[in-house]
Parts: structure tokens; C-alpha cells; sequence
């Protein structure tokens, strides 16, 4: 075996894995919503009509309209504040454009969408791969942790009536805290000194980041999550599911975290949705399903609207 064949080795492995839940969710949702609408007395067809025919399209679009519009705002702050804490002064004006036109290439794979990013950072404020790629890595590490904190927020608000294994969350809450602090402690130089796994160039963001870069971090990211907890409150309302702000407060962190699988159509995110709210079966896939959905390809609407702009900047 050669040392090449062990990386590609591992993605095939990773496929698979991806596929068999990918293939296990869908399975899941095939048998819960053909229960529901047999117990109406329905087709599968009959019942999902139903369900699409009762929700007001008009005020969803524009409500989830709306919501990318605010989340490529902050979306693209936080990549350009993070930029400035690591990398060197970049305006926000100019992230603006690859931010957008990553979007697009996000959708088959977010890897690819972060590569374009760091070559148009390099093309174009000569920054280089490394360093754009710790920040990108240093982004992924502090949104599991915010996650985490408005998940143990959440269920702090609104534990009653949450499914049990919600009770986990305060206990994940602090280890991910002791985790935290052991690796501040280590990338600031106060822990195992000798160890030189910091000197890596593609941690190179974390070795600058103090607390407050983090703190900045869950400020900034904080009102797309808040904003998140209202619009998918009221969508829900809109598909016939009763639901409030403190219910949802601990449920999105969590299905956000299940939409980061790359699973088609987002499926994990769906399954998570139709075992929340198992009496809505129907109104939960059909609701997960264009909520997600919808959300990652009018971000790349986004990003058709900047592309020339991108393209310009990188090939003029």
C-alpha cells in the first residue's frame, strides 16, 4: 500500500459511512410518514399533498428570504472579523463577494467552497493557504462550542417537556467547558509546553486566539442563532405545528448540528425534526426538507447575484 492510497482509503470509508445513514434516515422517514398517513386512511402521495397544500408559501418565502439575506451578513462578518484577528486587515466589503460566490460551490461540497475562498484571498491580498485555512478551522472549532453554550442556554430556559436525552446537555455542556480551558491553557503555552503539535502552521490561529477572540466569536455569531429560533418558530406555525421560542431554543443547536452531516438533502437534519415532534410526521419532513433545503440554494442565489463582482476581482 502506498502512502497516497491510505487518504483515499479513508474517504471511501467515509462514504460509506455517509451513505449508509444517508440510506438509514430515509428509510426511517419512508416508514413514519407512510404510518401517518395510514392512519388518516391515505396514500403516502394523498397525505404529503395535504400537508404541502396547507402552508402559506407566500409568507414562508418571504420570511426565509429574509433570513439568508441577515445570515450572509453575519456569516460574512464573522469570516472577516476572524481574518483581521489572525491574517492582517481585510475590509469587510471585499469578503463579501467570495463569501457569497462560495455558497455556490458549497452546495456539492463545502471543502471546495473554502478552497476558493483561501485562493481568493491569496490571489488577492496575498494571504496565504495556511493561514486562511486555520481561520476556517479555527471558525468549525468555535461553532461547536457556541452550538453547545445556546444548546445549554436553551435547556437552562426551557428544560420540561424536552425528550430525556436532552438531560445530557448540561453534562456535555461542562466537559466541552473543561475542554475548552485545557486547550486555551495548552495553545497560550501554559500546558505541556514541550509539545510542539501548536507549532503547526494550520493551527496557527489558535496559537493567536485568547479568550476574548472567542467570546467576540459567540457575540458575533449569537443574533444568526437568535434570528434562527424566530424564523423557524413562526415557519412552523406556518406548516401547522405548534411550536414556541424557548421549545426551539435547545432543539435548533442540535439539528443544526445534524444539517452539518453530509448527508443528501440534508437528510439527518429531517430525521432530527420528525423525532422531535413525532405527532407531526408528515409536517415535519415536509417542513425540514424545504426549510434546509431552501436555505443552502438561495445562498447560492446569493452568490450568483457577487459572482461576476468575484470573478472580476480575481482575473482583473
Amino acid at each position: 500500500m502506498t502512502e497516497n492510497s491510505k487518504p483515499n482509503k479513508g474517504g471511501r470509508i467515509g462514504r460509506v459511512v455517509f451513505l449508509l445513514i444517508t440510506i438509514g434516515c430515509f428509510t426511517y422517514l419512508y416508514f413514519r410518514i407512510a404510518g401517518a398517513a395510514a392512519r388518516e386512511g391515505l396514500s403516502l402521495v394523498e397525505y404529503m399533498s395535504g400537508v404541502f397544500a396547507n402552508v402559506s408559501w407566500g409568507y414562508w418565502l418571504l420570511l426565509m428570504m429574509a433570513y439568508s439575506l441577515f445570515y450572509f451578513g453575519i456569516d460574512t462578518l464573522v469570516v472577516s472579523r476572524a481574518l483581521n484577528w489572525f491574517t492582517g486587515k481585510i475590509r469587510y466589503r471585499d469578503i463579501l463577494p467570495v463569501r457569497a460566490s462560495a455558497y455556490i460551490i458549497s452546495i456539492f461540497n463545502e471543502q471546495i467552497g473554502k478552497g476558493a475562498m483561501a485562493y481568493y484571498l491569496y490571489r488577492r491580498h496575498q494571504v496565504p493557504g495556511w493561514e486562511v485555512g486555520s481561520v476556517m478551522l479555527f471558525i468549525m472549532f468555535c461553532e461547536m462550542f457556541y452550538l453547545l453554550i445556546w444548546a445549554a442556554i436553551g435547556y437552562g430556559f426551557g428544560s420540561e417537556g424536552l425528550p430525556d436525552v436532552f438531560s445530557l446537555i448540561p453534562y456535555i455542556a461542562v466537559f466541552g467547558g473543561v475542554f475548552w480551558l485545557v486547550w486555551l491553557a495548552y495553545f497560550s503555552g501554559k500546558l505541556l509546553p514541550g509539545l510542539k503539535l501548536r507549532e503547526r502552521r494550520i493551527l496557527h490561529a489558535f496559537k493567536l486566539a485568547g479568550a476574548r477572540h472567542y467570546l467576540y466569536f459567540f457575540l458575533l455569531r449569537s443574533p444568526a442563532l437568535l434570528a434562527a429560533v424566530v424564523v423557524y418558530t413562526i415557519a412552523l406555525n406556518l406548516f401547522g405545528v405548534d411550536a414556541s421560542f424557548l421549545m426551539l431554543l435547545p432543539y435548533l443547536p442540535v439539528i443544526f448540528f445534524a444539517a452539518t452531516v453530509p448527508t443528501p438533502m440534508r437528510a439527518a437534519a429531517i430525521t432530527f425534526w420528525v423525532i422531535l415532534f413525532p405527532e407531526n410526521e408528515g409536517q415535519m419532513a415536509a417542513f425540514g426538507l424545504v426549510q434546509h433545503n431552501f436555505f443552502i440554494l438561495f445562498n447560492a442565489v446569493i452568490g450568483l447575484v457577487f459572482w461576476r463582482k468575484a470573478q472580476h476581482d480575481l482575473f482583473d
